[in-house]
Parts: structure tokens; sequence; C-alpha cells
């Protein structure tokens, strides 16, 4: 029986300031890796990303949190998940000033972020994709003349901003519920972000539709800090590795996206 604790902590404010600047020492367990806390995996995440991670309840669930849990659980660990910023996650920030040991946020592995951080080996594939209220927005230039909704940070972003047509208007969201909000309101035409929430979330209210994806070829990795963490990478690799081939992650994969993952996911 898993006996192991997860707890929960919202980074914001001054006591975000206070964790990031006192959080320095690092102790290092038995299997090698290193914890900010004794005895505790210190997970960063960012919230909503729904089905990746999101609030039910009084808890943080999602298919990156039961795959990191894994990772916890393999260095037998108790894992605490702490919620911040995807800017500060993906800038290598969180890291770095010591707010957690490793990253799991839906985040992409790019050439830019692998400078500040270290990825682990691919978890899952996904790729960019549009989410509006009209059906008859279904590209980029469909969009001429009206407002496009990104989310400050992300792929997503730089996808738009390098490929949208000068009269597309592209307005910043901090996060994955600002920007459904924003678009079922009405506020804005359109979202763009990875396919898996906005697939989930089109899913779940009918008035709104994926209406194109974009074969951006992207994959995401949890990450740790910049040369600092061997062991807990090694770690964390082994375990997307063995949950993979002992059939773990499709078993992970359909809780949270209701059939077994294709091929090329797992």
């Amino acid at each position: 029986m898993n006996t192991r604790r997860m707890t929960i902590f919202l980074a914001g404010g001054t006591l975000a300031l206070t964790t990031s600047a006192c959080a320095t020492e690092t102790t290092t367990t038995e299997s090698g890796a290193n914890v900010i806390k004794d005895g505790t995996l210190t997970v960063c995440t960012s919230l909503p990303y729904e089905p990746f991670e999101f609030e039910k309840g009084n808890e943080i669930v999602g298919f990156d949190m039961d795959l990191v849990k894994k990772v916890a659980d393999a260095n037998d660990l108790d894992m605490s998940i702490v919620v911040t910023g995807f800017e500060g996650i993906q800038s290598g920030q969180a890291l770095n000033s010591g707010k957690c040991d490793i990253a799991a946020a839906g985040m992409t592995i790019t050439d830019e972020r692998a400078k500040v951080i270290d990825f682990t080996d691919p978890y899952f594939d996904a790729t960019q994709a549009l989410l509006t209220k009209d059906k008859s927005l279904d590209s980029l230039e469909s969009l001429d003349g009206k407002t496009l909704g990104v989310m400050t940070g992300t792929t997503g972003e730089m996808y738009a901003k390098e490929n949208a047509p000068d009269g597309v208007t592209l307005k910043s969201f901090e996060n994955l519920g600002l920007q459904t909000s924003a678009v079922k309101s009405g506020q804005i035409d359109a979202i763009i972000q990875d396919n898996g929430p906005l697939l989930d979330y089109a899913n779940k209210n009918s008035d709104t539709f994926v209406t194109a994806e974009f074969d951006t070829g992207e994959q995401y990795g949890f990450a740790v800090k910049k040369d600092s963490n061997a062991d807990l990478l090694d770690s964390a690799n082994t375990v997307i590795a063995d949950s993979k081939s002992d059939g773990s992650y499709d078993e992970i994969y359909e809780k949270w996206f209701g059939q077994a993952p294709d091929s090329s996911d797992s």
C-alpha cells in the first residue's frame, strides 16, 4: 500500500518571494536525487491545464500529476505540489530559485528552454490547435481582422507571432483558464493552445470547437534545475521508460483521455 503524502502549496505574492529567496539548500536522497525538502519531492506546476494538471476539490490532479507521482514513489519520497506561473517555470526561475525540485506543467521541450533547464526524455506528443465558437475560423488566415488569444510564454504564443497574418490581433493571457473563458464569453474570437487541453475543453463545452490543428511536432518533458540534479533526471527518465514498457503509462493515459494512446504517444 502506498502511504506517501501529497501536499499542495499555492505560490503567490509575498509568500512566494520568501520561499524562493531562502530555499537554496538541498538534501540528497538515498537514490542520489537532490531535493529542497528532506523526504519530499517538490513539484512545480501551473494551473489550470486540464487534463494534465487542474484542481479537483482540494486536490491537484491530472495526467502529469499521476506520472510525476511515480517519480516520487521511485525515490521513496512524499510529493508536494507548488502552483506557480508558467512563465517562471519555463524560464527556469522556479527551479533555479529553489522553489521546487522538478517541474511538471505540460511543457514543450525547446532548444531555448533547454539552455536554462534540464529536460527529461519526452513523455507526451502535442501540437498546436485553434479553439473558437465560430466553425468558419479554421485557420490563422481566417482570423485576419480578428483577435486571437495566446498564453504568455508558451509555444502557442511563439507559433502565432511567427505565423499569424499581420491583421490578426494577439491578446495575451496568463493561463489556459483565462483563455478559454475569454473565447467562450465572446471577448475574443479564438485561442491557440496545445491540442490536448483544447480537445478536452471542447468535449465538455458543446458551443466551442477545435477547428484546426498545426503539426508542430512538439513533445512534453519534465524539467529539473540546469546541471544540478542528474540523479533525479535519470530517475525520471527511468520512470518514463518503465511506465511505457509495463503498461502503467497506458493506464494513466486512458484514465485522463478516455482511450489508450496511439503508438506515437507512448
